[in-house]
């Protein structure tokens, strides 16, 4: 049976059409240069590849002569135009001295130099930097080409190809495993992986499909696809997004049996939106883009649960206009929405579950919840604001619209209630902004204990007092017509001891008190204000940062199908 298994699922082939043209990526050959050609030429018998690329290092140090020979000789078969660099290891010198004189290595074997910009015969612009930076040289680039070393000038000077299909290198991008789910799961070894900031910013400025690099020990990581953070201006709107995947491939015929193979196709129509999956780039840095855009867009989305704002004084700017319903992370009609992740949708608005959850999986399960309960209530309409006047335009009735997403907060805390046996109350919250893109509540269990003792309405009071942000004050109302002004707006909820611990469907008396603190334009206001304060509540500072989170697709499946399971009894929407 394993004869007959798929060469292409074995691979990854991605988004392969009658049309397209496939690649193929080796990780380092380290030398052993006949397995991995023979392999190439079974593969390329059944899939007709138009190039391959060998990332790293294609000779090894102590490199078998005797293959290495045949190789020059060309008596080992390449089957099609393959591509390698310098990698960590310096060049043989027989081949050294076929470069020099500018003469053919092998049949269908390229050198791409060390620091170069190469266009294949199919069209195919290939950035490459081979060789680990070196320190010895502070200024100017590289006098020759196959040394494995480069300068901080050789990564300066790629920097004028502008763009390309394919960047090759043999160090990684500095910090490209931030936000990545996928790096976390595979507790890749960050501390040991040779990285530069400098590639990192040519990564950045040519915007790649794709991005190799060699993998420094016997393991491969593919990284969720990335775009970045600036979107393109109006006159290249319709070429897309640039959508960047960055691999690196473990050595050929490792020990571990770590992927050392790829195969790929580059999709030249235009991204229109972001893959599912994908992230903002890791390369997004907060206090640069902060002079380019505003704080708004800076990564807001519905999972984000806020950004940190930053304002400067003495110096405004235009705003650009706020992201419309196909590119808002809130708006059901955005084709980028991850679905598997809503819960329940209703006339007026709906439920789904946090991006980067502030509780785990763990946090309430000795009270007998075994998901995190951090979701999200979204009024299906695209407003900034819950008012008479943002939702004029759809016509929707703005009370209509707060009665339902309130009944899905009452069914939220009465799940959350009988879940636990009276355990645990509930804590959302809403910000009210003029500048807001897409309203939404924030919802999240709490110990009950806490709620009935008045330490979740003291630890708001504390951190807006320490932060001078103002003070909380008791009011009850329903929409932003009520309250002049931006907002934050905290229900606290829990059933009386005596009453929840029946755990009855028709709930008991309660303890509930909304608080609102009214936001001071002239104050700077951190969006991560209450979740920094449940944080603090719920002894879970280290996962402030909803970035740093971020789980699988398949644990945030689970998620949503357990919290399905204990909610059905409450959703009215069945």
């Amino acid at each position: 049976m394993a004869a007959k298994m798929s060469v292409r699922s074995q691979l990854h082939f991605n988004n392969i059409t009658h049309t397209d043209q496939i690649s193929f990526v080796f990780g380092s050959i380290n030398g052993q240069l006949q397995s991995a050609f023979s392999k190439l030429s079974t593969l390329h018998a059944k899939n007709v590849f138009s190039f391959a690329i060998v990332t790293g290092n294609l000779f090894d140090e102590s490199q078998d002569d005797e293959q290495l020979t045949a190789l020059l000789a060309g008596e080992i078969q390449i089957p099609c135009p393959t591509y390698f660099t310098v990698g960590t290891v310096p060049l043989p010198a027989q081949v050294i001295e076929r470069i020099e004189k500018d003469e053919e290595i092998a049949p269908n074997l390229h050198y791409l130099g060390k620091r170069s910009v190469t266009k294949t015969s199919e069209g195919v612009r290939i950035v490459t930097l081979g060789g680990l930076l070196d320190p010895a040289v502070v200024v100017g680039q590289s006098k020759e080409q196959h040394l494995p070393f480069h300068t901080e000038g050789d990564i300066k000077s790629l920097r004028g190809a502008n763009n390309a299909d394919i960047l090759l290198t043999t160090v990684w991008p500095a910090d490209v495993w931030k936000n990545s789910a996928k790096a976390r799961e595979q507790n890749l070894p960050t501390d040991a992986i040779p990285s530069s900031q400098a590639i990192a910013d040519l990564c950045a400025h040519l915007k790649p499909r794709y991005h190799f690099t060699m993998s420094p020990d016997n393991f491969a990581f593919e990284r969720e696809p990335f775009f970045p953070s600036e979107p393109r201006g109006e006159e290249d709107k319709d070429k897309g997004l640039d959508v960047t995947r960055f691999i690196s491939l473990a050595p050929w015929a490792n020990t571990a049996k770590a992927k050392s193979m790829y195969a790929f196709t580059l999709n030249r129509e235009a991204v229109l939106s972001p893959p599912v999956g994908s992230t903002l780039t890791p390369f997004y840095k907060p206090a640069a883009a902060a002079q380019k855009r505003t704080a708004d867009e800076a990564g807001f989305s519905r999972f984000a649960n806020g950004n940190h704002e930053k304002r400067r004084k003495h110096q405004r700017r235009e705003r650009s206009p706020p992201p419309g319903p196909e590119r808002c992370f809130f708006c059901l009609s955005n084709p980028n929405l991850p679905t598997h992740m809503i819960c329940s949708i209703g006339e007026e608005a709906y439920l789904a579950t946090a991006k980067g959850p502030l509780p785990s999986a763990e946090t309430f399960k000795a009270q007998g919840l075994d998901f995190p309960g951090h979701l999200i209530i979204t009024p299906t309409p695209h407003i900034p604001s819950l008012n008479v006047a943002a939702l004029a335009e759809s016509g929707e009735d703005v009370k209509k619209t707060f009665k339902e997403m309130t009944r899905f907060r009452e069914s939220l805390q009465g799940m959350v209630s009988k879940q636990s046996k009276g355990k645990l109350g509930a804590v959302t919250w809403e910000i009210n902004r003029a500048r807001n893109i897409h309203v939404h509540w924030q919802f999240m269990p709490v110990p009950a204990e806490m709620v009935r003792k008045g330490l979740v309405e003291a630890g708001f009071q504390v951190l807006a007092k320490d932060t001078n942000i103002g003070k909380f004050v008791s009011r009850e109302f329903e929409t932003a017509d009520e309250v002049p002004g931006d907002y934050l707006r905290v229900w606290i909820w829990a059933e009386e001891e005596g009453d929840a611990e029946k755990g009855g469907a028709e709930g008991g008396q309660v303890i509930s008190k909304t608080l609102l603190l009214q936001i001071d334009e002239n104050v700077r206001f951190d969006l991560q204000f209450p979740r920094k304060v449940m944080a603090k509540l719920l002894g879970e500072e280290d996962r402030v940062v909803w970035q740093d989170v971020g789980q699988s697709v398949e644990d945030e499946s689970q998620d949503v199908a357990a919290f399905r399971a204990a909610f059905k009894e409450w959703d009215f929407t069945l």
